[in-house]
């Protein structure tokens, strides 16, 4: 009559094994947390949890290169078809997307391509002419950086920027039929944005300008030549980097010279232009003759030979990054100017949201 009631009979025998998974989970779960590096104090005893799961984590992705390794290899003696590698998750091709990618078959865009500012340029009915001047207010960097611009960008031209006005300048570039003006901008010493102003007509694109290193500060820095560099642009794939990256495009010259193996190159990642120059060579070396089954072709040392050719890069500066912060119709105006687009930190809703 008055006996206790056992645990895990025929009516409590279920809730009984629920409790105990959910005490085990429980005890998981506070044992993971007691882990985790941020839940402990001590910083000895956090650094020591750190470490053990930065070890932990190397050897499980060794474990799964090793498994992966076998699993090819297995393949290959049994003659099938190597696993598909996996594609890595990264910021880039997870971005959110964007109704504004351009497309291949994307009629409008290849029809406005043939009347908008800088057609005229790209079609090669005119020479680019590039007036490349400083902010008032210089530093000793801002005119280095001139510098290595006239060396990269053909027939432009540094003027000194003195007490002018900006209105003004472009006033004299469009008189002096220039098709661009390059402004650099520097704070105290360090130069830290650039205008790019199209003559006549616009656009005026402002950028920041960050991670600078001159071509003087590179080591083993190359010398580049005069020859026309070839360009290359990457990763502009929405209208609005369609549009910056024609309005960078008609800085240079469309009929570069290849003998003087110049390369320049304008890589959008993340909605930031990393800007690098490099000089090029292609080099063929020779390796030992492979037997081949036939005896004339063993006679001929030409078709027994492989030629391996080895291409070797040299930087020659400068070296720096850009952020579109503004893009405005028509030529410089701060008061009455029309924008077409402008960075607001609102906009920043999410690291994989990119504007270019």
């Amino acid at each position: 009559m008055g006996g206790k009631r056992k645990k895990g009979g025929e009516d409590g025998g279920g809730s009984g094994d629920e409790g105990t998974e959910e005490r085990k989970a429980k005890k998981m779960k506070q044992q993971k947390e007691a882990l985790r590096p941020s839940m402990i104090k001590n910083k000895e005893k956090r650094s020591a949890i750190h470490a053990k799961l930065k070890l932990q984590k190397k050897a499980d992705k060794r474990k799964k290169v090793k498994a992966r390794e076998a699993a090819e290899k297995r393949a290959l003696e049994l003659g099938e078809d190597p696993p598909p590698k996996k594609t890595p998750r990264t910021i880039e091709n997870t971005r959110e997307l964007d109704e504004t990618i351009c497309k291949p078959d994307d009629d409008e865009l290849f029809a406005g391509n043939d009347a908008d500012e800088f057609s005229n340029i790209l079609k090669q009915e005119l020479i680019p002419k590039v007036l490349i001047t400083t902010c008032r207010f210089n530093s000793t960097r801002g005119p280095g950086l001139a510098s290595d611009l006239l060396s990269i960008i053909p027939n432009s031209h540094y003027y000194k920027r003195g007490t002018y006005d900006l209105k003004k300048i472009v006033e004299y570039a469009k008189n002096r039929d220039f098709t661009s003006v390059v402004v650099i901008h520097t704070s105290r010493r360090e130069p830290d944005a650039v205008l790019i102003i199209g003559v006549p007509d616009g656009p005026t694109a402002h950028f920041k300008l960050s991670n600078l290193v001159l071509h003087k500060d590179l080591k083993n820095h190359g010398n580049p030549t005069n020859h026309k560099p070839e360009l290359v642009l990457t990763n502009f794939t929405t209208r609005l980097g369609h549009r910056v990256g024609r309005l960078i495009q008609s800085l240079f010259p469309q009929d570069p010279n290849f003998r003087g193996r110049r390369v320049v190159t304008f890589h959008n990642q993340r909605g930031f232009i990393f800007f690098r120059h490099h000089r090029y060579i292609f080099e063929g070396l020779d390796s030992k003759p492979v037997e081949s089954k036939s005896k004339d072709d063993k006679d001929n040392d030409k078709a027994n030979t492989k030629q391996k050719v080895i291409a070797r890069l040299q930087e020659c500066g400068p070296r720096f990054t850009l952020k579109l912060i503004s893009l405005q119709h028509g030529t410089f105006d701060t008061k009455a100017g029309e924008f077409e687009w402008v960075h607001k930190a609102e906009m920043d809703t999410s690291r994989r949201r990119f504007f270019l």
